[in-house]
């Protein structure tokens, strides 16, 4: 167990952490080190090899690759698996969560964690949602920082009715990983990151693709000489493909919505160009640079 460093009382007496990929094992290196996050910390993966990778990097107190005995007596319980698999952990986990348990995810996509894990939610279990807008292209136990989520947001979509001490908690732990908490309605959400990430990745796969469907001759001349914007582009498209997968087919509306105005969008800059039309194509250009300089105001490029 780890010692406190803050003085303040653990968030949560036990917490489980269910699924230790980047997001997951985050959490746990941050529970670990800060000590006032979970007074006792499990850590639950039924991936080939992570329970023992987990152990040996002794990211938790309990390691279980059963998410039914990993939740029993726990007072808190974060989902960081795939927004894909919700519907069968929860119906796992259901029958064995405490109760007053909180149950928060880290999912990006919110109207899918309502649909699947609202039906099976026990009488006296309070579901506080959440999305830490943080990441990287790596996945797995190891490729977890504690630091993950220092100065970047946190997105809550708790329902009408929520218990308020159980969003306070789910609040508190985000804060004392450093994040900044934003509230919004579910459909809200997955439009915002629809538009700021989703689509992002969609338009990455889809230039890497591309660019592998070429001439062997020319494909070997592209990587060769990959600039910048494109070894950027290869960075995002490295990405976890069960979590990608997954988001695709659970915000689709969204996504296709977001999707549809970004295909005018470059049909007009297309034209555009065709046509030489100089003064719509600085505009982009400046636009795309003022989007950039306020993302540096932000802090959060």
């Amino acid at each position: 167990m780890a010692e406190e460093t803050s003085g303040a009382e653990p968030v949560f007496q036990r917490l489980c952490i269910i699924g230790l990929g980047l997001i997951g094992s985050s959490l746990a290196r941050l529970a670990r080190e800060r000590g006032d996050i979970a007074a006792t910390l499990v850590a639950c993966d039924s991936g080939p090899g992570v329970a023992a990778r987990v152990r040996e990097l002794g990211l938790a107190d309990v390691v279980e690759t059963d998410p039914a005995r990993a939740v029993e007596g726990c007072d808190g319980v974060i989902l960081c698996t795939p927004v894909g698999t919700f519907a069968a952990l929860m119906a796992a986990i259901a029958p064995h969560l405490a109760p007053g348990a909180v149950l928060t995810d880290t999912g990006s996509t919110k109207g899918s964690v309502l649909r699947d894990l609202l039906p099976l939610l026990p009488e006296g279990v309070h579901l506080v949602p959440g999305h830490p807008m943080a990441g990287t292209e790596h996945s797995g136990p190891d490729a977890g920082f504690a630091t993950l989520f220092q100065g970047r947001y946190v997105i809550l979509t708790p329902l009408e009715g929520t218990d308020p001490a159980a969003r306070a908690k789910v609040e508190a732990l985000w804060q004392r990983a450093g994040a900044m908490i934003e509230a919004m309605d579910a459909t809200t959400h997955d439009k915002v990151v629809a538009i700021v990430s989703h689509l992002p990745h969609l338009i990455a796969f889809t230039i890497c693709s591309t660019a592998d469907d070429l001439a062997q001759e020319t494909r070997e001349q592209v990587l060769k000489f990959a600039a910048s914007g494109f070894r950027d582009f290869t960075r995002i498209a490295s990405s976890d493909v069960d979590m990608w997968r997954d988001v695709f087919l659970n915000n689709r509306e969204a996504l296709l919505e977001m999707l549809a105005r970004f295909s005018e969008d470059a049909h007009a800059l297309g034209r555009a160009v065709r046509w030489g039309e100089a003064g719509f194509i600085e505009d982009r250009i400046r636009r795309g640079r003022k989007i950039r300089r306020t993302l540096i105001e932000l802090k959060q490029a």
